[in-house]
């Protein structure tokens, strides 16, 4: 599967922004779909995820203010996100995890959350 992202660029704050990745591939074995986020010189982390059969997961952070989509056949998620602040500023990456747990990633596309 390979995962294609979009949407990202320089927003003041308070804006907002919407991501959106796309999946080439086999992906009716995807289980979870999401995106992760990754600050300078910070890890890696969890922003959203659709889980299958389960439904939505947010992290702390992007709770009230970030809400994920995707379409039935899984090969899209989006990632709406509100009330940015400078936060929220990182490279964002699309990530989907198949039934084995092997995880696909997009390429990072920068959110810049700056006046």
């Amino acid at each position: 599967v390979q995962l294609q992202a979009f949407g990202g660029g320089l927003v003041e704050p308070g804006g907002s922004l919407r991501l959106s990745c796309t999946a080439d591939g086999e992906t009716v074995t995807i289980v979870r779909r999401g995106w992760f986020r990754q600050a300078p010189g910070k890890q890696r982390e969890m922003v959203a995820q659709i889980i299958s059969r389960e439904g939505t997961k947010y992290s702390d952070s992007a709770k009230g203010r970030f809400t994920i989509s995707g379409d039935d056949e899984k090969t899209t998620v989006n990632l709406q996100m509100t009330s940015l602040t400078p936060d929220d500023t990182a490279d964002y990456y699309c990530n989907f995890i198949d039934t084995r747990d092997r995880p696909y990633w997009g390429q990072g596309t920068l959110v810049t959350v700056s006046s």
